[in-house]
């Protein structure tokens, strides 16, 4: 296995484990991040941690494993299996924070931008190498990156490949935290007991009424607020006590 996961005190943590070569992507890093994505699902994680162990979060493809010998419909298959690992992050109906350190770089930085929350460590290194490497991104990133940082930025990320560190990040838009070198799991970890606390369905309809709202029409997302606000006044959870009036 190289990807670990506990479930505790209804926090997740999913901690991808190819220190020696800085978690970098190889198929069975997918599968079996898949698989603890799924292990969460099951679980009901109201909120999961993603994080890397070693000295990075995830440093994108492993270039130094052979080319594989595919036919096209192979590498297709391949590309959206990385890809599926986007969608399962987006499809969760919890909180999911990443806990960056060290590089978030190609599909590692995919696999953060498809969280609902990024927290990293002061020296953490963002950046998009695909396009000086011949390659494309995949990860949904034509769509997230813009979301984020606006449409001029994400442009000069993907076609220059600049790395950008947390601060600098942080101030784009890119990422919510920057935590003390070394920090970042610890910053996750508190944002993670704050979230727990939280109305479970309140807590969920929050994540998913921004994710189609952004997709949405004005109409289509007053809409969905109404529908959402509906379900949050019937399930028991509401803090605030009903406001009596006297009548005249």
């Amino acid at each position: 296995m190289v990807v670990d996961y506990e479930f505790l005190n209804g926090v997740a943590r999913i901690h991808l484990n190819r220190p020696g070569r800085l978690n970098a992507v190889v198929p069975a890093l997918v599968e079996d991040l898949l698989a603890a994505l799924d292990r969460a699902r099951a679980d009901d994680a109201p909120v999961v941690v993603l994080a890397g162990r070693g000295r990075a979060f995830c440093s994108g493809a492993d270039l130094k494993e052979p080319v594989p010998v595919e036919t096209l419909p192979q590498t297709r298959a391949r590309l959206e299996r990385i890809q599926e690992v986007t969608r399962r992050i987006r499809n969760h109906p919890g909180v999911v924070i990443a806990a960056v350190h060290g590089y978030a770089l190609g599909a590692g930085l995919e696999f953060a931008l498809a969280c609902d929350l990024v927290v990293a460590d002061e020296p953490a290194a963002f950046g998009f190498p695909e396009v000086g490497v011949g390659f494309s991104v995949t990860g949904g990133v034509s769509r997230l990156l813009p979301h984020l940082v606006g449409l001029a930025k994400a442009r000069e990320l993907l076609l220059f490949g600049e790395r950008v560190h947390a601060p600098e990040a942080k101030e784009i838009g890119m990422i919510g935290w920057v935590a003390p070198a070394g920090e970042h799991e610890a910053l996750a970890g508190e944002l993670a007991v704050k979230l727990v606390e939280r109305p479970r369905a309140a807590l969920q309809l929050a994540k998913r009424v921004l994710d189609l709202g952004t997709d949405s029409t004005l109409e289509q997302a007053l809409a969905v607020e109404v529908d959402h606000a509906l379900i949050t006044s019937l399930t028991g959870e509401n803090a605030a006590p009903r406001q009596e009036f006297a009548h005249d």
